[in-house]
């Protein structure tokens, strides 16, 4: 992602770079990879040992079987229940993700070289998710996971949802259980955000280095964007599973007056471990390492051609150069 120094006219990338090519990135991967994200959620707030269904159907366990089932009653636009939500946090999350990360890598940057190094890559990694999980991924989580846990068809006018859409699911969570509800989970989405992209930053740019060097290249191609983006975006899932789980429960459940944060926390742990098993807290697993892995992927590759194009632009056009770039 970064230029030589070496080079007089490379311009660093500013907020407005990160911005297009971020917000690009984040748009493409929701659209590709939104349906797993339905599925995991499905599968997190499931509880694996109640009572058959009336029917004497088997609940589906496995995330084809999910999907499936999701499909078959509600149809098929039911997978992307909650994208609005994503779609609408997607520009600002990528762009202060990118941004902050850069901003806390700068920070963290050798005075005398400028050089980073893998641990400051990593820290800034956390600060960057932290960033990102309390400006604007945690209460877009609300809203999807709400959203994504109704059980109605979308293609039966008559069966009308409580939650029609985002904006009305936003509207609807602050007239009934007041604004701070939006921030249910904070600390939990922070750590979860935080480990990922800690991870996520570091797999990826240590990747990049090596096969930078490997093939004594200074530009990868896009397909291997795509790879090394997958392979460090699915250690992130693996590692945090837990806390994701839980997560996703405490949001979706409706707020209990008096109830802090902490007490939540334990509780609905507690009730997973005893009530449903260890095995519980890494349901969804699959399905999110198939959401997450594609999706970094998706981001990385994308981030790394709309930045290119745009580097390319402005040294085309130098007299029109976007907003907040400046020379090296």
């Amino acid at each position: 992602m970064a230029t030589k120094t070496a080079d007089s006219k490379a311009a660093k990338p500013g907020l407005m770079v990160h911005l297009l090519a971020g917000g690009a990135a984040g748009l493409a991967e929701a659209l590709c990879c939104h349906p797993l994200d339905t599925i995991k959620v499905r599968m997190q707030l499931a509880n694996m040992r109640r009572a058959p269904a009336s029917n004497g159907a088997a609940v589906p366990k496995s995330f084809l079987g999910v999907g499936q089932r999701i499909v078959q009653r509600e149809g098929v636009l039911a997978l992307y229940k909650g994208l609005g939500a994503v779609v609408t946090g997607i520009v600002p999350k990528m762009a202060i993700r990118f941004s902050s990360f850069e901003l806390y890598k700068s920070w963290l940057a050798n005075p005398e070289t400028g050089k980073v190094s893998t641990g400051g890559v990593f820290f800034a990694g956390l600060g960057a998710g932290i960033t990102e999980a309390v400006a604007v991924v945690t209460p877009m989580d609300v809203i999807k996971i709400r959203l994504q846990a109704q059980r109605h068809s979308t293609v039966d006018p008559m069966d009308v949802p409580k939650y029609r859409n985002a904006m009305h699911a936003a509207y609807t969570i602050i007239k009934e259980e007041g604004p701070l509800t939006l921030y249910k989970g904070v600390a939990l989405t922070a750590l979860r955000q935080a480990t990922n992209q800690a991870v996520n930053f570091t797999f990826y740019l240590e990747f990049k280095r090596i096969a930078r060097q490997l093939q004594d290249v200074e530009e990868l191609p896009s397909y291997q964007h795509l790879i090394l983006g997958g392979v460090s975006g699915a250690m992130g899932p693996i590692s945090n599973a837990p806390i994701d789980t839980i997560k996703t429960r405490i949001q979706k459940a409706t707020s209990v007056a008096g109830e802090s944060g902490w007490t939540r926390f334990v509780t609905v742990t507690r009730d997973i471990a005893q009530k449903e098993g260890y095995k519980a807290f890494y349901r969804g697993l699959t399905p999110r390492v198939l959401r997450v892995a594609p999706g970094q992927a998706i981001t990385f590759m994308v981030y790394e051609k709309v930045k290119s194009w745009i580097d390319v632009w402005n040294a085309r056009t130098p007299h029109v150069r976007l907003a907040g770039e400046k020379y090296a």
